[in-house]
């Protein structure tokens, strides 16, 4: 008499099926961690910021295709760049608790794979860029990734200064869009989508800095909040910065990038972050810095599209 199965055996897939689904499934989730898919479409969109902006100013006309092509180059680069920087921070991820699972210092990637796969996302990205759009967005794109690799990473270890280079290879981006759109690039224009992009990261990186400082001295990063037991170095940096953010809104209008109007969204919103920072600067709490990240990652997106929208013809 043939011997019968319980309900729990019976599965829809044999177990070969089911263990070759949790092997990609896996590979699929380490590939998302290596390039930092999420980061870059941070970097998507304010590349494509940029290049709205320059048509909209009377760059060049928008195209679709000439947009897709930008919008592929620039994220392939971005995928590269992130793949070397975890090549070069490997040991620093295997100390701290946040990152202690990527690929690399969990042993799941071969560092050799990684190596090939970060040349060849960030080589076809920049010639990509090169070829389909022009070469001043390959040679922003070249200069983000190089600034970010062999100045900002490094950097990371010897000084606390590094947050201000990591801000200025965080802010070219735009410039890669606004170089595709052929907007001039000495120009107000062009200086505004770098700075609004600069500035922003100074008040969210330092939260996140007093967010994981121990963190951060584990893995051997020399960061604003080490040795900061008080919070109050960090902190008024926090509210410094802030300040920087709420007053940026003005340079657009005054240089005729912008309406008038565009205040109303951006000093508003730059308020609110100062307000924050002060709290913070007040307390000296986690809760309070972690708010103050929060609302960074709101406020980016209302200003980017309030710039969009109050963006002139002609300031490109």
């Amino acid at each position: 008499m043939p011997e019968l199965s319980s309900p729990t055996d019976q599965s829809p897939d044999p177990p070969r099926v089911r263990d070759a689904r949790a092997v990609l499934s896996q590979a699929h989730r380490d590939l998302v961690s290596i390039t930092k898919a999420r980061l870059s479409i941070l970097v998507v969109i304010t590349t494509l910021c940029g290049y709205v902006a320059a048509t909209i100013g009377g760059g060049a006309p928008f195209r679709w295709g000439l947009m897709t092509h930008l919008l592929i180059g620039t994220v392939l680069a971005a995928f590269g760049s992130a793949v070397f920087n975890q090549l070069m921070e490997v040991d620093a991820d295997a100390r701290m608790t946040r990152t202690s699972d990527r690929p690399l210092p969990a042993r799941r990637m071969p560092p050799a794979f990684a190596f090939v796969l970060g040349w060849l996302l960030a080589a076809f990205g920049i010639i990509h860029l090169a070829m389909k759009v022009n070469p001043s967005a390959a040679a922003f794109a070249g200069a983000t990734l190089v600034s970010y690799l062999f100045v900002y990473t490094p950097m990371k270890r010897r000084s606390s200064g590094n947050t201000l280079i990591g801000a200025v290879s965080g802010a070219l981006p735009p410039l890669i869009g606004w170089a595709g759109g052929g907007g001039h690039i000495l120009s107000w224009g062009s200086a505004y989508w770098f700075l609004v992009l600069f500035f922003w990261q100074l008040p969210h990186f330092v939260a996140i800095n007093w967010m994981y400082r121990e963190e951060y001295e584990r893995g051997g990063f020399v960061m604003w909040s080490n040795g900061d037991e008080t919070g109050g170095r960090t902190a008024k940096l926090a509210l410094l910065f802030s300040v920087a953010v709420m007053l940026l809104p003005i340079l657009p209008v005054a240089t005729h990038q912008t309406s008038v109007w565009f205040l109303i969204p951006g000093m508003v919103s730059g308020f609110l972050m100062v307000w924050l920072a002060w709290r913070f600067h007040r307390s000296r709490e986690r809760r309070d810095a972690r708010t103050l990240f929060f609302f960074t990652l709101l406020y980016l997106p209302i200003v980017l599209v309030a710039s969009l929208l109050a963006w002139r013809t002609g300031a490109a």
